[in-house]
């Protein structure tokens, strides 16, 4: 495990590190009272707000992509450089925010898929015999 910088701790409070990273975090502020200060440090300047590019950037979330942007991606109804960015940002950056908006955005789809499969089904069966008629005339 690398050495706990401050970037590390940010990313521990905002729930950013994958779960090994988290453990191994947390295991070392029970035992090193200097990672303990650390993390103080790095939440009174969270409270302050940082004014750097790279604060404001992160904070406001700038380079994610909004909520129906990630419903289209879902869909597959994107430009292929917007569906890269998203697949991008998605899979290989690991945004935590933007991968809770698409397992939401999922889970509903998967919710909706039932009931559509369910009426096209009926639909089919009930149109059945209609067609047939219409075959044989």
């Amino acid at each position: 495990m690398p050495a706990i910088t401050k970037e590390m701790l940010r990313d521990y409070l905002n729930d950013a590190l994958p779960d090994a990273e988290m453990a191994s975090v947390e295991a070392n502020l029970r035992q090193d009272s200097s990672i303990a200060t650390l993390l103080q440090t790095v939440r009174d300047e969270i409270d302050r707000g940082e004014h750097s590019i790279g604060g404001i950037w992160r904070r406001e979330r700038l380079s994610c992509p909004s909520r129906d942007i990630i419903g289209s991606y879902l869909l597959k109804a994107l430009d292929s450089d917007v569906y890269d960015y998203v697949k991008f940002h998605l899979q290989t950056i690991g945004c935590p925010a933007c991968q809770a908006n698409f397992d939401d955005l999922e889970k509903k789809q998967e919710q909706a898929d039932a009931p559509t499969t369910t009426r096209r089904a009926r639909i089919v069966q009930s149109s059945e015999p209609a067609l047939k008629k219409a075959k044989k005339d």
